[in-house]
């Protein structure tokens, strides 16, 4: 709900700062005043601060520029947290929505000082605010509302989510089905390609290391020969003459038998005779085992360079690595099985969707018959409240209409639309087609008033509501606005004493005209105030002692 409204050289407005009462204390506020003297000013702040188009004349004049901020209280489920935490912003218990338009022309926002675009103001601000001003095409008057509010009104949660969850089972299944069908369209034309292909790369049986290994095998077969040469030479040193093995051996076995004769003095050189002789035993072993695996194979080095360079064609054929030749063999393999059991796959699938749609148009007609008995219901609840609106002659329908399955979604199968005949015999037409601005704002006040729970708005303002009546019929205006305003915050413009009388909160709006300037304010009205200005707007420009014994009267009724 709106807390707080500050202005600042906004046309006729130097400084003003509002504040409104939070929770049950928020009652309906009204706001009157001569004619001309700036009434609709405030409600134009109010809709710079939403993010409604900035006119022309906007700025006070001689001020570099206007501001106006709003400051709203913000519950914790209002659909506004997740607008800013879509766009990345804090949220807080209190949200200020500020616009700044400069003399030049340019404007900038800001969503609780931080920088932020109209769009963003109007989008949170469609979630904030509701004006409900003549011929004005928002709120109810915009069809895109009207199947949600019924929905609202109806009670009918547990369908919407029902259709919902339907309607994404549905589309999920028609994209695997879609899905499914294009990839066998996909492999029925190239069926010859991956034939060949498959067969290709089974006869190749790619491994995912065989680069590398085989790149490592051939770098060792290339340098065999050399390698071969350099170990029977090394062996060759190890067994000329006697060989330096079988030296250690006759060197260690002379110490050996005759070490327990030297007193100790022997055992060093023993040890070191014995790992002499272990590690050139070893080492002879090794090389001998080296170069029986180096003795170069042309034939082999053929084989390996042959298969490496198949394998790297074939991955430059299917733009793919070498390692990725194993992953695609397995790949075509299952496009080429799911093609030869396609059909029966698709059939499935297609089965599947099938089942999807059904059971979707089921949910979505338990929600159209649902829908019709809540439009029945409404359509009662308005009618009820045209009469002591001095709309007796007047018809509320709900149209709902079947839509063509392209138009389908997870909202139904059904278009809803306020209708409205004014006349006896005359078709229903659309609500925001009707022609009296005044009949216009209290069809809209009877449509509040039933919907008064629905949506998130939770600060609704009226623009004139009693534009053209009075009497009986502005004393019935006044008493739906008080009601409504159980519900939610509600603020009036209004002409009619009938109607500030019954109001919880009353400021007045004054003009105040100089030789050189006009300028407007706002002052909040005491009892003693709010008994002038009603028998002001009862008597004229005079008030005089029976227009005040009036007022008197009105305002004790309203207690």
């Amino acid at each position: 709900m709106l807390v707080s409204l500050s202005i600042r050289d906004f046309v006729l407005i130097e400084k003003l700062d509002l504040t409104f009462a939070r929770g049950p204390q928020r009652g309906l506020g009204a706001l009157t005043g001569e004619t001309g003297a700036g009434k609709s000013i405030l409600i134009d702040a109010l809709g710079l601060a939403l993010g409604a188009r900035a006119e022309s004349g906007t700025i006070r004049r001689g001020a570099a520029q206007a501001t106006v901020a709003a400051a709203f209280d913000l519950p914790k489920n209002h659909a506004a947290h997740a607008i800013l935490a879509e766009q990345g912003l804090d949220s807080e218990d209190v949200l200020t929505l500020r616009r700044a338009m400069g003399a030049d022309g340019r404007g900038r926002a800001f969503v609780n000082d931080q920088p932020a675009s109209v769009a963003l103001l109007r989008r949170l601000g469609e979630t904030l605010v509701e004006i409900q001003g003549q011929m004005e095409q928002h709120g109810l008057l915009d069809i895109s509302t009207h199947r949600a509010a019924l929905d609202a009104f109806a009670g009918l949660e547990k369908q919407a989510d029902a259709v919902r969850s339907a309607w994404r089972d549905w589309r999920a299944a028609e994209q695997a089905r879609a899905e499914a069908e294009a990839a066998a369209v996909a492999a029925r034309r190239d069926e010859e390609f991956l034939r060949h292909a498959v067969k290709e790369l089974e006869a190749l049986a790619p491994k995912a290391d065989d680069e590398e290994t085989l790149a490592s095998e051939r770098q060792l077969l290339r340098a065999g020969s050399a390698l071969g040469e350099a170990v029977a030479q090394a062996l060759a040193e190890l067994e000329q003459g006697r060989g330096a093995v079988a030296a250690l051996r006759s060197a260690h076995r002379l110490i050996e038998r005759n070490a327990d004769k030297a007193a100790g003095r022997l055992d060093a050189p023993l040890a070191a005779l014995d790992r002499a002789l272990s590690e050139a035993t070893e080492a002879q072993a090794q090389l001998e085992t080296a170069r029986d695996a180096l003795e170069f194979d042309p034939n082999r080095l053929e084989k390996i360079e042959e298969r490496l360079f198949a394998l790297r064609a074939a991955a430059r054929k299917h733009n793919v690595t070498v390692a990725g030749l194993a992953p695609l063999a397995e790949k075509m393999t299952t496009q080429l099985a799911a093609l030869d059991d396609g059909e029966a796959g698709l059939k499935k699938l297609a089965a599947a969707a099938g089942a999807a749609r059904a059971a979707y148009v089921k949910a979505a007609e338990a929600q159209a018959a649902a829908r019709r008995k809540g439009a029945a219901r409404l359509d009662k609840a308005v009618a009820a409240e045209l009469g002591p609106l001095k709309l007796e002659k007047a018809k509320f329908v709900t149209e709902l209409a079947a839509l063509p399955e392209a138009d389908w979604s997870e909202w139904g199968t059904d278009r809803v639309q306020f209708t409205v005949a004014t006349n006896p015999g005359t078709p229903p037409a659309p609500i925001a087609k009707i022609a009296s601005g005044g009949e216009l704002s209290r069809f809209l006040l009877a449509l509040k008033v039933c919907l008064a729970k629905v949506g998130d708005a939770a600060t609704i303002v009226f623009d004139e509501v009693d534009s053209g009546i009075g009497g009986a019929t502005a004393a019935a205006v006044g008493e739906r606005l008080k009601r409504l305003a159980k519900d939610v915050q509600v603020l009036v413009v209004t002409h009619s004493p009938q109607v500030a009388a019954v109001a919880d909160r009353h400021w007045l709006i004054r003009k105040t005209t100089t030789k050189s300037a006009a300028s407007t304010d706002v002052l909040a009205l005491d009892a003693k105030g709010r008994r002038e200005e009603i028998a002001r707007m009862l008597s004229g420009a005079e008030v005089t002692a029976e227009a005040r014994a009036a007022a008197d009267r009105l305002l004790a009724v309203a207690k």
